[in-house]
C-alpha cells in the first residue's frame, strides 16, 4: 500500500495565509468599506482644515494649589 503524500509546510502555510487573507478582506468589507448612513459623510476640505490646522491655544497660566480640596 501507498502512503498519502504528506503536505508540505509551505504548502500548509500558504492555504494559512490565504485563509487569513480572505477573512480579513471579508471583515474590512463588512464593517469598514461603506459608512452606515449617507448623511455621516463630510467634505474632504472640511476633514483636511480640521486635521491639518494648528489647534487653538488654551490658557497655560498655573494654577494656584491652596491645599484644600474642592
Amino acid at each position: 500500500m501507498k502512503r498519502p503524500a504528506r503536505s508540505s509546510l509551505a504548502t500548509l502555510i500558504s492555504i494559512a495565509l490565504v485563509i487569513k487573507v480572505a477573512l480579513l478582506y471579508a471583515l474590512w468589507t463588512l464593517f469598514f468599506s461603506h459608512p452606515q448612513t449617507k448623511k455621516m459623510r463630510l467634505p474632504t476640505a472640511q476633514v483636511e482644515n480640521h486635521l491639518l490646522t494648528a489647534p487653538a491655544p488654551t490658557n497655560l497660566a498655573p494654577k494656584v494649589n491652596d491645599g484644600s480640596r474642592r
